[in-house]
């Protein structure tokens, strides 16, 4: 090895400036290239937070999409008024200001860390009203990035001659032909391996048939007529389209208005269709998507492997879904079948097209209560024993709880049973308690030795953390949960249960 080789080694070794560039610690870099950072070979996403840009401040992108130029990914979404105002003020619960303030650009090489490129658009440059359900693609014709986005019920065009450029007014689209009613209901933008684009959408009023539409070959500023491919009888929502090994798969949320759903599929080979009869993607159904609304969806391609990127909205500031907007997870396959990989924190190698379970992962599903939306007595992705057993508006963080409470003697478990690695493993609770109870817990059995648990059968009037550590699992499972023996008048409250891995 010659001398100026080895000593380049060493230099890159210690993180040293290299040309203009200084790496950062966990892999931020500031350069004198307009590039965005350069990334760690392993960047780690943590999901049931507010996330932060490399400047520390807020990322506000909701509704949007992810456009991959080269080996930088641009996100675009929106920033709401009222996402600002939950920010800074989340005990403050949910709010319904969906007012437009700008079409916001993140860039990313690692899918973790995003540097804010400024605004492609805002309200001061709009004539008012809403905006939202954004999608970006690069016209392969006119070299423009070309960025469709609804506007009161309209298609609104703009574009710009860089990704992460400031975007000009291009034109509006009153209806799309084929359509129903004319117009999309929620909608988001799907470029082909070919560069084609095409609107994924469901309609207005009602939002019951869904619909693929390529956008102008020549410039990508104009819908074509749309191909109906499938009609649901109870309507579809947060459209997004992803395709693996040539097959395409057309993906939806619940009609539930800025609510979680767990989530529903069809597939093609071609996308104009025959599509499938709907399914629901594998994984989606005991947490509702991880506490979130489907919202975008990109191929992350490495060196090693390949994975959709699932991300998640969470419209926490008008839905009250619990901390954070964005919480985006791994979708893999199992042959044609896709499988949501629900995780709340996670290690993804861009580079390589790999990804990891996160060593701080909670391996509890819908552990803040937060999925169902309402109060009802079944709470997805846990099993209940004995009819006491609801969900009480009121909770540790986010809108809901767990109770168990009843005017007569009662016996009552709620618990969910969990495949995890084997190894060490400490579970946690937020609870609150009468107390009185002939006996109460926070428990953890079923893993390989005697049942582990914390006693709440006494007076907790505010919320406090219980702890179970120093569970060994030997045999790949476990079960969580809490269980009361109570007298009449007894209640317990629990929520925001942890599962975390120490060994």
């Amino acid at each position: 090895m010659k001398r100026a080789e080895m000593l380049q080694q060493i230099v890159r070794r210690l993180a040293l400036p290299v040309a203009g560039c200084l790496v950062l610690a966990g892999g931020i870099s500031t350069a004198q290239a307009a590039e965005p950072p350069r990334p760690a070979a392993v960047a780690t996403i943590q999901n049931d937070v507010f996330w932060k840009d490399t400047a520390a401040n807020p990322i506000y992108s909701q509704g949007g999409g992810v456009l991959k130029v080269g080996s930088t990914y641009y996100w675009y979404g929106v920033k709401y008024n009222g996402a600002v105002s939950y920010y800074n003020n989340p005990a403050g619960g949910k709010n319904s200001n969906s007012s437009f303030s700008a079409i916001t650009i993140y860039s990313s090489s690692d899918l973790a860390n995003w540097k804010f490129e400024g605004n492609a658009v805002t309200s001061a440059e709009l004539s008012g009203g809403w905006i939202g359900r954004v999608g970006v693609s690069r016209n392969p014709t006119t070299g423009k990035y070309v960025l469709v986005s609804q506007l009161d019920g309209k298609e609104w065009f703009a574009t710009s001659s860089t990704p992460n450029g400031r975007f000009t007014a291009a034109g509006t689209q009153d209806t799309i032909t084929n359509v129903t009613t004319g117009k999309s209901g929620d909608q988001s933008i799907f470029t082909d391996d070919d560069g084609k684009a095409y609107v994924i959408f469901s309609n207005s009023s009602g939002r019951s048939h869904l619909y693929v539409a390529p956008l102008r070959t020549s410039d990508f500023l104009h819908v074509e007529p749309a191909k109906n491919i499938f009609n649901s009888p109870v309507g579809r929502e947060g459209n997004i389209m992803f395709k693996n090994a040539g097959t395409y798969y057309f993906c939806s949320s619940d009609l539930h208005g800025w609510n979680s759903s767990q989530t529903y599929c069809i597939s093609a080979r071609d996308i104009m269709g025959p599509y499938s009869s709907e399914f629901v993607l594998q994984g989606t159904a005991a947490d509702f998507s991880h506490v979130t609304q489907t919202g975008l969806a990109f191929t992350v391609t490495g060196s090693a492997g390949s994975f959709v990127m699932f991300g998640g909205d969470r419209w926490s500031d008008f839905a009250g879904n619990g901390l954070g907007y964005n919480d985006w997870v791994p979708v893999t396959f199992n042959g044609t079948t896709p499988v949501f990989r629900s995780m709340s924190q996670w290690n993804v190698d861009a580079a390589a097209g790999t990804w990891s379970v996160g060593s701080g992962n909670n391996y509890v599903l819908n552990p803040g209560v937060e999925a169902d939306r309402v109060a009802q007595s079944n709470l997805a992705g846990w099993t209940n024993v004995g009819s006491v057993n609801n969900n009480k508006l009121g909770g540790h963080t986010g809108r809901w709880s767990i109770e168990q409470s009843s005017s007569s003697a009662y016996s009552a478990t709620r618990y969910q049973n969990i495949s995890v690695p084997n190894g060490s493993y400490t579970l946690s609770a937020w609870v609150k308690s009468s107390g009185g109870q002939r006996k109460a817990t926070v428990f953890a059995r079923n893993f390989g030795a005697s049942e582990l648990n914390s006693s709440i059968n006494r007076s907790i009037s505010g919320w406090t953390k219980v702890t179970v550590p120093g569970i060994t699992v030997t045999n790949g499972s476990i079960q969580v949960g809490v269980q009361s023996d109570a007298n009449a008048g007894n209640w317990v409250n629990a929520d925001d249960f942890s599962l975390v891995r120490t060994g």
